[in-house]
């Protein structure tokens, strides 16, 4: 059975405010809140290393933990939502990244959600750059 409009609207409102919590949340330093965005067996793939993906929310909040301090502003736009079914999703985003030391990162987020019974979850989240200072 189809989806109707109305139910299409809300997963994609659902993953779109998904999208941008997590850049709310990160910029904030909330990691164990951040790490709660993904599922249990989701994955993250950081712009500065695509190749090394991290995988499970534990280790995702591991990865987060560690980070130096510091001061960041995620600006996401462009966030399209492309809904498979009522379970799953795929989405894509731009991210202009404000650290302060230098000049904005540029690039994009391709997301894959999925329901789960906490709600919607990022199942994997792969970031990659556009545009780098050199």
């Amino acid at each position: 059975m189809g989806l109707t409009d109305d139910e299409r609207r809300a997963i994609e409102l659902d993953c779109t405010r998904l999208v941008s919590l997590y850049a709310k949340l990160n910029d904030e330093a909330r990691w164990l809140e951040v790490a709660a965005l993904y599922a249990e067996d989701g994955v993250m793939a950081r712009p500065t290393a695509p190749d090394a993906p991290i995988v499970g929310r534990d280790a995702i909040l591991a990865a987060f933990t560690a980070r130096p301090p510091r001061t960041t502003r995620h600006v996401c736009s462009n966030i399209v939502i492309d809904v498979e079914n009522a379970n799953h999703a795929a989405g894509s985003s731009v991210m202009l990244l404000f650290t302060g030391y230098g000049a904005p990162l540029v690039g994009n987020f391709d997301d894959r959600f999925v329901r789960t019974p906490e709600g919607w979850r990022f199942a994997e989240r792969r970031g990659s750059l556009t545009f780098a200072p050199d």
